[in-house]
């Protein structure tokens, strides 16, 4: 006999805090109502290079996309907060704090949900399940604000009064019927404007609105080419990702300490070494990074961000592994070491940088190598910066 809707629904919750999740909540599966400010965040070019949301705009619509006759969507969270960022001092950079464990939490909670999943379809065997973590065309915030989870605040993160917005969303979309939370009406942020008066690079241009392009992570994840000049003194002493707009949220400040002990922080990941990065061929770079979310960017990502935070904190000890990626095979890293030796006022960059001028040949390093050589050193850059603490 199939267990009633009620039942089942509750034993789903036991399971999932069984399984490490913080939150949970269950909401119908309907359109969304967030595709209209999808669309507008589509049409003002917000998304920079994310073609992929475009191209895939149209599963937006409806949770039948992931899977076909759907009817309940099951909402959840797993807290990743862990230790508190530690000091940053010379040559080295700042990790988000999401990444700085040993495992992607794609992998992690992936493998969660399928545990999820097994629970239902050992109950009712002909039921149909998926899970999704944040690689789908699935708006996540929207369901999790309609199965009660929290609200979508300032910085268009999804914020819970208990918790915080240290958490990773994940769904489990099944075509059982379920029982339903209440949506989340309230949103609690009130006048508070801390979040988008701290973005370094002003990313916000208006409340519950961000223009990713001028994000720092993506700038530093997603970004695939060299990062716009006006933004690079902005990132600061951030290599991967950028944790501002939650750092000083009000509802932060007493969120819960996660439990989960592949988030627990790798020393060498907070804060990471840059210079040492620059002696990773990319079989090395593999080693170290696959499976974990600093792969994403690739080492050509990594070592470029890596190059702009040493440009923004020069140190001496920085010049040998600049002048190292200035000879690289690669042009992104090139042109990146190029404009990070030109803010070294030393003769030993310069002279570095006048080698490379005779034999470079691809243009835009060209005119990263031109920029760095005659461009003072001291001019101003229109971006908010944060000290190295």
């Amino acid at each position: 006999m199939a267990m009633d809707a009620a039942k089942l629904t509750r034993n789903l919750k036991l399971k999932a805090k069984e399984t490490g999740f913080s939150l949970c909540g269950v909401c119908p599966a309907v359109s969304p109502p967030g595709t209209g400010r999808l669309d507008e965040w589509l049409t003002a070019g917000y998304a920079g290079q994310m073609q992929y949301i475009t191209a895939r705009r149209a599963a937006y619509d409806h949770p039948n996309a992931m899977l076909d006759g759907v009817r309940s969507i099951v909402m959840l969270a797993m807290n990743y907060r862990t230790a508190e960022a530690a000091h940053t001092g010379a040559g080295q950079g700042r990790v988000s704090r999401y990444a700085w464990g040993d495992v992607d939490y794609h992998d992690l909670i992936h493998a969660r949900l399928n545990v999820l999943a097994e629970s239902i379809l050992e109950i009712t065997p002909a039921a149909k399940v998926r899970g999704v973590v944040d690689t789908a065309p699935f708006l996540e915030r929207d369901f999790a604000q309609m199965a009660g989870l929290g609200w979508i605040g300032k910085n268009t993160l999804l914020l819970n009064r208990q918790h915080g917005s240290w958490f990773f969303l994940a769904a489990l979309l099944t075509d059982l019927v379920l029982e339903y939370d209440a949506v989340q009406e309230t949103d609690h942020c009130g006048s508070c404007r801390a979040c988008l008066d701290a973005c370094p690079t002003a990313a916000f241009p208006q409340p519950y609105v961000l223009d990713a392009s001028r994000c720092i992570s993506y700038l530093t994840i997603e970004l695939r080419e060299a990062i716009p000049h006006a933004l690079r003194a902005g990132l600061g002493n951030r290599v991967f990702g950028c944790d501002v707009c939650q750092e000083v949220c009000p509802w932060n400040s007493k969120a819960p300490v996660g439990t989960q002990a592949e988030f627990m922080p790798r020393p060498e990941n907070d804060p990471i070494d840059l210079i040492a990065l620059f002696e990773l061929d990319d079989a090395a770079f593999r080693e170290r990074f696959h499976k974990t979310p600093l792969w994403r960017p690739r080492r050509r990502g990594l070592l470029r961000n890596a190059a702009i935070t040493l440009g923004n904190y020069p140190t001496p000890a920085a010049v040998p592994a600049l002048t190292r990626g200035l000879n690289d095979d690669e042009p992104l890293i090139r042109g990146a070491c190029a404009w990070a030796l030109g803010r070294f006022p030393t003769s030993t960059a310069r002279e570095a940088l006048l080698s490379r001028r005779t034999i470079e040949t691809d243009q835009e390093v060209v005119a990263e190598i031109e920029l760095a050589l005659f461009t003072p050193i001291d001019a101003p850059v229109p971006v908010k910066t944060e000290s190295t603490a």
